[in-house]
């Protein structure tokens, strides 16, 4: 009866609070349904059905050319999200142009190129422009993170400290429960995040490394002086509210001279990346924290913690997890130092890729000292 009540009670949320969608400065309401799954289903198939009441109204957003036989609309899609709008069988496209009265024109698999709507009414066009945005940006979420945003912390003063840590931590703690060499981060891999992106094509790469200069041309040289930002990586805590049972522990990260700067700086790059759509809005501000012990390690050295939540195909992944007593690690490592670092680069860095030295490898930066 319990477990019963609780989905209820969240279904009843879902239809007080519904998932919004923002496109092209417009927000939208996702509409919830009622879904069952088989083994066999295809999870796309009515996937369409539960998508949001479209405006038909003009968006500033879209460019609609006027031509001799009626309106026309294009867009560019990674050629991964074509299936989503041409559906099983191709019901989904159907579906679409009937309702908009609209013509849809989809690449072939595998070939970029543009998504071309035309018809007869400049609302159709739009409505249909829409709906299409609404599906990409659906299954765009489904994806699993391909890239992230990030300072790197690998600097060998603190791989030295870290690799300390971890020794002292195993002398000291290996009794605990859930504690072993398995679930510390890769010194190498030590960084900062600030945000996680899906990225599906070059074109979409050029963009973020496009966006990243931007940023770096209209506020980062100013927030940083043109000088690195010197920072402490000290002190260590916990992600969940139980010391007893912790499956992340990170390092602290603060301005050497006490200042904001930091906060501010990945604040701002967050913020200006969410509005573009490459990151999604899940957070106001960016929790600065670098991963030293993470329980997801212990069966998938390669894994991220919540950013594991898909497989490649999209299909939502459960990731086991073993949790550790910490409380002996917090009072013992309290305001263990990590080191200093300096701050002078935010890379774009593909997950799971290493370098030679078997560091993040990173496909794009900025340098601002």
């Amino acid at each position: 009866m319990y477990s019963t009540g609780l989905l209820f009670g969240e279904s009843i949320m879902e239809v007080l609070r519904p998932q919004l969608i923002r496109i092209g400065g417009r927000v939208y309401r996702k509409n919830p349904i009622q879904e069952q799954t088989y083994q066999h289903e295809d999870e796309d198939d009515d996937c369409y059905q539960g998508l949001v009441e479209c405006a038909e109204e003009s968006c500033e957003g879209y460019e609609v050319v006027q031509t001799p036989q009626g309106f026309r609309c294009t867009l560019k899609a990674p050629s991964l999200l074509y299936k989503h709008i041409v559906g099983k069988r191709g019901d989904t496209r159907k579906k679409l142009e009937v309702e908009t009265k609209t013509s849809i024109s989809i690449p072939k698999p595998g070939q970029e190129g543009e998504i071309v709507i035309t018809g007869q009414h400049r609302s159709g066009v739009i409505s249909a422009r829409t709906r299409i945005d609404v599906l990409l940006l659906t299954f765009r979420r489904k994806q699993p993170f391909t890239h992230f945003l990030a300072f790197f912390l690998n600097e060998a003063e603190v791989q030295e400290r870290f690799l300390k840590f971890q020794e002292e931590v195993l002398e000291k703690c290996s009794m605990d429960h859930g504690v072993d060499s398995t679930i510390f981060q890769n010194p190498k891999k030590l960084h900062l995040t600030i945000g996680m992106l899906v990225l599906l094509s070059e074109q979409e790469i050029q963009q973020t490394c496009e966006m990243l200069q931007q940023c770096k041309e209209e506020f980062i040289d100013d927030i940083s002086g043109g000088k690195p930002l010197e920072v402490e990586m000290a002190g260590i805590e916990y992600m969940n509210d139980d010391p007893g049972m912790v499956d992340v522990l990170y390092a602290k990260v603060h301005m050497k001279d006490g200042s904001n700067r930091l906060q501010e700086l990945v604040d701002r790059v967050l913020e200006r990346f969410q509005a573009s759509g490459l990151i999604v809005k899940e957070w106001n501000s960016v929790k600065l924290h670098a991963t030293v012990m993470n329980t997801l390690f212990r069966k998938d050295p390669n894994a991220e913690g919540r950013y594991n939540l898909y497989t490649t195909d999209g299909k939502y992944a459960f990731k086991e997890r073993e949790s550790f007593d910490g409380r002996n690690i917090l009072k013992l490592f309290e305001n263990f130092c990590f080191g200093t670092l300096k701050l002078n680069s935010i890379h774009i860095s593909q997950r799971f890729t290493v370098d030679s030295f078997g560091n993040y490898a990173s496909c794009g930066q900025i340098d601002f000292s």
